[in-house]
């Protein structure tokens, strides 16, 4: 071997280590651009140009999993194709809506107009909100409507767990089939993965149940359709008069992650009668056409009845959020509502990873006399959350909120009251997966009645509550505290 062979040898794998090297830091950058470009949150953006930078192969890796609402070329399609029928139905809603500007107040006609603008539904007279805050009695009323159903039954889901009482209702929904009511089940992929895989599903849909995942995910479909979009929804309409929506998933609490150290999941849900099950029942419509093969006008002559009456005096806004509509429409709406809030604010959610905006808002709402109370669980299934929650924990002790921490399970209700005349109530969690990558279903009540009630069920979890104070959080070992500051960084892509 020549001394020049010997030499190219040498310099060879050196100059495609360079080659590799150059190529991945082009990548980085041309990454960290494009996040510049996307005009994205602040706090959202730096997250992702710190990952894609100081981590060479993992952060642009993550990025293109993660980083981007992709959802997908026949998911996007099936959503422009719904565009003009929904605007149809909710045109038919907004008729019922132009008497209601008389029964708004200074307080509620900013945020009905705003969640109107925002999410397109607009806020509607004459409903019936029953609070169920008793799984078993939320278990007890849905299997009789299914009972007593003549037309239709559509449930929707993100976690279905057979077992316990929600084989009751398995039952109950094929002797509605057997009837020849209309049963169509709606669940996500992922949160459902158990009952997707099992034998289960086949006996439904031999019993005439429609059976319909949401969102399915996939090693290879994962590179293509961002596989952490879920369908948060909770959702049930019967005979398109009654609906139920809330935070309760079709399980049993009794059986539902008992091994995760948490203890019994605590959840509330709504019956509701009157206009808003309408706009419910369009929601599920529009799931529904995206996730199967019917098609609009068949679904709707199928599955759709008249409009509601009206059966009482609630104003309910159902306010419907996810990927496919304005990225910031419900945290706007949430943001507004905090600010709109006088004398008193009280918060439950199971996840809090606030944004800037919420941060913000909340602070505010403190410093400027508002009673403020955030009612979080002491122990949640997420270890990631945990710690991000941690650290937003001394800002909010600093502002004047009391932090409150449940200790009788995993409190999974999500509301908000505001002044005990507005509420905010269902699936939607006070953190930036909420508000931007699932799909989620909030209704905003405008009624001192149904206010007070919840206001008084968030009372009952207070008394199961220790407060947190600044003490409790000095006594925290410095290694928790780098966890937490670091957790809280990265929140906006959490």
């Amino acid at each position: 071997m020549t001394d020049s062979t010997l030499i190219l040898g040498l310099i060879q794998p050196s100059f495609f280590a360079l080659l590799v090297v150059f190529a991945g830091l082009a990548v980085q950058v041309g990454l960290a651009v494009r996040v510049i470009m996307r005009r994205r949150g602040v706090g959202e953006s730096l997250a992702w140009i710190f990952l894609v930078l100081i981590l060479p192969i993992g952060g642009p890796l993550l990025y293109l999993l993660f980083g981007e609402l992709r959802l997908g070329s026949r998911r996007a399609r099936r959503f422009a194709e719904l565009q003009k029928p929904v605007v149809a139905l909710l045109e038919g809603l907004q008729e019922q809506a132009t008497a209601t500007g008389a029964l708004l107040n200074e307080k509620t006609a900013p945020l009905t107009r705003l969640a109107a603008k925002a999410l397109g539904v607009p806020v509607l007279p004459g409903n019936h909100l029953e609070l169920l805050d008793d799984w078993q009695h939320v278990f007890d009323r849905l299997i009789a409507d299914i009972d007593a159903a003549t037309h239709h039954c559509h449930l929707e889901f993100y976690i279905i767990q057979p077992g316990g009482r929600v084989d009751e209702v398995f039952a109950a929904l094929q002797r509605a089939a057997e009837r020849g009511v209309a049963c169509r089940l709606l669940a996500d992929a992922v949160g459902s993965r158990p009952f997707l895989r099992g034998k289960l599903v086949d006996e439904l849909r031999k019993k005439g149940i429609e059976v319909v995942f949401a969102l399915p995910g996939g090693f290879i479909r994962m590179w293509f359709v961002r596989f952490d979009l879920r369908l948060h929804r909770k959702i049930v309409i019967i005979d398109g008069v009654t609906a139920y929506t809330g935070s309760l998933n079709l399980v049993d609490p009794r059986y539902f992650k008992q091994d995760s150290g948490v203890g019994q999941w605590i959840d509330a849900m709504a019956r509701i009668t009157g206009p808003a099950v309408d706009a419910l029942a369009i929601t599920f419509l529009a799931d529904w056409y995206v996730e199967s093969q019917c098609s609009a006008e068949e679904l709707r002559e199928k599955a759709t009845t008249p409009f509601c009456e009206e059966t009482g005096n609630s104003l309910v806004q159902a306010m419907p959020s996810g990927p496919d509509v304005f990225e910031e429409a419900v945290d706007q709406v949430l943001v507004a509502a905090v600010y709109a809030a006088q004398r008193e604010l009280i918060l439950t959610t199971p996840y809090f990873v606030p944004n800037e905006a919420l941060m913000t808002a909340l602070e505010t709402a403190a410093r400027r006399g508002v009673e403020v109370t955030l009612i979080l669980p002491a122990r949640v299934d997420s270890f990631l959350v945990r710690y991000a929650t941690g650290a937003f924990q001394h800002d909010l002790l600093e502002a004047g909120i009391r932090v409150a921490r449940f200790n009788g399970g995993l409190l999974h209700t999500k509301s908000v009251t505001i002044d005990g005349e507005i509420s905010l109530f269902g699936s939607l969690n006070l953190d930036e997966r909420s508000f931007y990558l699932n799909f989620e279903i909030t209704l905003a009540v405008y009624d001192s009645t149904f206010t007070g009630e919840l206001r008084a069920l968030q009372h009952r979890y207070l008394d199961d509550c220790d407060d947190l104070t600044v003490d409790d959080l000095a006594k925290r070992r410095f290694h928790k505290r780098f966890i937490e500051n670091l957790a809280r960084l990265f929140g906006p892509v959490l």
